[in-house]
């Protein structure tokens, strides 16, 4: 899959955006002493290198010399500038992965927070125009911010290093400094001609890595389907298609670098003669001692590898860009996308009670219509019984209340989510402790263990927290709990929350009708209104009022008038 390049005028800009979100951030005050001591530490090994070349100059010349007093008073020096270089070294790395750990952390939680904001993961989800979010969140902005500050660091160290090395480079031969500045200027350019198709490549290949991973990843999540089902002949086919793209791709990325490699290696290997042939002359006329052609090799080496960062970091820069891309284009997705349905039901929120006013909603697949004219209004204390000939009609309903995606048009005001709860068919608990997947968002200090544990053993779940090994210990509840009893705790945290109504998506699913009964009578005992879509075996005084729809979508709406139709028009007997 080719991806769509983001103008290089808005990559720069969301670049310096996020490095200006980074440093005005909470921890921005850190952040910056930090890169303080960075530079700090760049200036003064950069200075120990100079000397270093200095020493080893004086250090060869004492070896020419045959001076012994001379060369051990030389290894001293040689000895001290390396105890001071490895100190400066040790402690710049420490700073620089700490800083990168720092920046992490901050990028990433804005990630998250803007991914999981208003529904921005569903909406991504289900529009496909953004694949694998999630490797995004995790490994490009790990490689953004360690890679962003280790090229920030080299292009300093670099231009520290110039300005330290020219003058040195100078002094021992003006025709060899202009050599050093135009090698690592020819030999920029042509690396950036040779190695420009590995952008794109490394783009590509980050995500055919996470699309077979995420491949792997479903055959573990759902390995007792795969196995009922005799899927693994497709499965495997499926596994070897998206493996092929990889090598495919990546085999690509191997013939440029194959290419590249050929220059940038015999680029190296002459930066290693070319200073003895300019200096060794003088050196055979006596102009300058034997020390002078070690200093200027190491003085050449470093200036040009200074000068060519291009040549040296090129692999790395390319996947960098590819990186940088791909955020770019998930805070694109995150910042622009737009709900996607096809649905023109509108939903107002906090409202007095659930109300549908000529709402129709019709089959995704189809196109038949599911309801029709639906025009109702369920006070937030009401019993109610939504039951349908096509059981498609009720999830229609079910999902167009919570604002998910639905084909149809109409309106329905609804209150706000303090008072309107959901219990979806399967039911959800995010991975977690007990007490967390018990106690709703923004209650924890207000909910007691005693309340939890009386709730618990009230709906027969002491099992439940016998295998969950206590309220506080981590658990991953889809796979040690049983479907009920996943429901029975989405339950238990609807009592908690206390809203004014809950709507349940066919609850004998995961209940049984046995215990729809106990579900319903407990949350009337709580003073929690419920509509329950789907059908019911239980007694009929659990329900005040029932709306049956038929096939046609046509409804008829009985019992109690306090949840009453809304206009005379409507369809109702």
């Amino acid at each position: 899959m080719k991806h769509q390049p983001i103008p290089h005028r808005v990559t720069g800009a969301r670049f310096v955006q996020s490095v200006r979100d980074f440093v005005t951030s909470e921890v921005g005050g850190k952040a910056r002493w930090m890169f303080a001591g960075l530079i700090a530490f760049l200036f003064a090994i950069n200075g120990m290198n100079v000397v270093n070349s200095y020493v080893g100059r004086d250090f060869m010349t004492a070896i020419a010399d045959r001076d012994e007093a001379e060369l051990m008073r030389q290894a001293l020096f040689y000895l001290a500038v390396f105890a001071v270089s490895t100190l400066l070294s040790v402690f710049s790395h420490f700073t620089e992965e700490r800083l990168a750990l720092l920046w992490r952390e901050v990028l990433t939680r804005r990630f998250v927070d803007r991914y999981l904001a208003d529904g921005t993961y569903y909406r991504l989800e289900a529009s496909r125009t953004l694949p694998n979010p999630d490797e995004r969140i995790a490994e490009d902005v790990r490689s953004f911010t360690v890679t962003t500050l280790s090229f920030m660091l080299m292009g300093l160290n670099s231009s520290f290093t110039v300005l330290a090395f020219s003058g040195v480079l100078w002094s021992i031969s003006p025709p060899l400094f202009m050599v050093a500045v135009l090698y690592a200027a020819g030999g920029s350019l042509l690396t950036i001609l040779l190695g420009r198709p590995l952008v794109g490549l490394n783009y590509d290949q980050l995500d055919r890595e996470a699309n077979f991973r995420a491949g792997l990843i479903h055959v573990r999540e759902n390995a007792e389907e795969i196995l009922l089902s005799g899927s693994e002949p497709r499965i495997s086919e499926r596994l070897r298609d998206r493996l092929a793209g990889l090598v495919g791709n990546f085999r690509q990325i191997i013939c440029v670098n194959r290419n590249l490699g050929f220059f940038t290696t015999g680029y190296n290997w002459l930066i290693q003669i070319i200073p003895a042939l300019i200096i060794a002359p003088a050196f055979m006329d006596g102009r300058v001692e034997f020390g002078v052609v070690t200093q200027s090799a190491m003085a050449f080496s470093t200036l040009v590898a200074a000068f060519s960062l291009v040549v040296t970091q090129f692999q790395s820069i390319s996947s960098f860009a590819a990186v940088v891309e791909r955020l770019n284009s998930l805070t694109e997705a995150v910042e622009h996308t737009a709900p996607v349905s096809r649905s023109a039901v509108e939903i107002h929120t906090a409202g007095p009670q659930l109300a549908y006013e000529r709402l129709t909603l019709r089959s995704p697949e189809d196109g038949r219509i599911l309801v029709r004219d639906l025009s109702i209004a369920i006070p937030l204390s009401s019993r109610v019984l939504i039951r349908a000939e096509d059981e498609a009609a009720t999830l229609a309903l079910f999902r167009a209340t919570a604002g998910l995606d639905v084909s149809g048009d109409g309106c329905l005001f609804r209150p706000g989510a303090q008072d309107l709860r959901f219990l979806a068919e399967r039911p959800y608990q995010p991975p977690g402790t007990l007490r967390a997947a018990l106690v709703p968002a923004g209650a924890d200090t207000t909910v007691a263990d005693a309340e939890i544990l009386k709730l618990i053993g009230d709906w027969a779940l002491d099992s439940v927290l016998a295998r969950a090994g206590g309220l506080s210990t981590e658990q991953d509840w889809e796979s040690l709990l049983s479907l009920g009893e996943q429901q029975r705790l989405a339950c238990i945290r609807v009592i908690l929350a206390a809203p004014r109504l809950v709507l349940l998506d066919r609850p004998q699913t995961a209940l049984g009708s046995e215990h729809i009964s106990m579900v319903l009578k407990r949350f009337s005992a709580a003073s929690i209104g419920y509509v329950h879509l789907g059908r019911s075996n239980g007694p009929g005084d659990l329900y005040d009022t029932i709306l049956d729809i038929r096939a046609d979508g046509n409804w008829s709406w009985t019992g109690d008038r306090a949840a009453r139709i809304v206009g005379e028009d409507s369809r109702s007997t």
